[in-house]
């Protein structure tokens, strides 16, 4: 592929992640660690202290896998930039009749197809290396496409673009996107420089881009996530945890149906339907 220097860039970034953890990433800060497949734990302390956030993330996992389990099922699906994969098996376990995993890592595409021939899945499972700016799949090949920290990847325009163009006309695509108006939440990137690229900083979606889907998309649903629970992060490894979890949880449900209040979220989980001109 000719690719210009961000991607190159962007493939470096992701392979030498998926070179130090080769499994079940979002496990491996918690008590299930040993699936995440960890290489390299010295590196891993280094180019993944902040995956002990993803700890919260439990009412966004919720809702998004929720959406995908009443949807995928005898359905084609995509997991557009799927790293080690782990959400294109979780639609094949939901029953869709086949998943596509696509990624710009050679080493992300590698560990998903071992994950899949692990869990038995490979059959309905494939992973290919491929520009999400520019898919080789036809128009109108999806029913339900997954994208998860992808889009602040991507030249945003191509991907919703492409997007638009392979979901079929009533299909779904499910975002998990973090948010940057948290002034907090964004020094913590700009101090963290080796957890990311330089465009990946630069181009965290804000909800203005989240609403410019809809140049592409009939219909945008967001919805908002994880606020106070972020102070939870440091009991993760404690007994206080899941009350605190579970209480803090309750007041971002609450307070985070406040306009005003949204764009200091972590994330937003949002989908997109009807794709237009079709």
């Amino acid at each position: 592929m000719n690719l210009e220097l961000r991607k190159q860039r962007e493939i470096e970034h992701s392979d030498q992640r998926r070179q130090i953890v080769t499994g079940f990433e979002y496990l491996s800060d918690s008590e299930k660690a040993a699936q995440a497949k960890i290489a390299d734990p010295d590196r891993f302390n280094k180019h993944f202290s902040n995956i002990k956030f993803y700890a919260i993330a439990e009412s966004s996992f919720l809702y998004r896998d929720g959406i995908l389990r009443e949807r995928c099922a005898g359905k084609v699906c995509l997991d557009y930039c799927c790293g080690n994969g782990e959400v294109a098996l979780q639609m094949g376990q939901y029953g869709a009749r086949e998943v596509s995993g696509i990624d710009l890592s050679p080493v992300a595409v590698e560990n998903a197809g071992k994950l899949a021939k692990d869990a038995g899945l490979s059959e309905r499972v494939k992973y290919l290396v491929m520009d999400a700016e520019k898919m080789d799949f036809p128009d109108n090949s999806f029913d339900v496409i997954h994208v998860y920290g992808a889009l602040h990847h991507l030249d945003l325009t191509a991907a919703y673009a492409e997007l638009s163009r392979v979901l079929k006309p009533g299909g779904i695509v499910v975002c998990t996107e973090a948010l940057r108006h948290n002034p907090l939440i964004h020094l913590y990137r700009k101090i963290t420089p080796h957890l990311r690229t330089e465009w990946e900083v630069e181009h965290i979606l804000g909800v203005p881009e989240i609403n410019r889907s809809g140049n592409w998309f009939e219909v945008v649903n967001p919805k908002f996530f994880h606020l106070f629970t972020i102070l939870a992060v440091p009991f993760r490894k404690t007994i206080v945890f899941k009350p605190l979890l579970a209480l803090l949880s309750a007041i971002d449900s609450l307070v985070l149906l406040l306009p005003g209040v949204q764009r200091c979220a972590w994330q937003s989980v949002f989908t997109l339907e009807k794709p237009k001109n079709k």
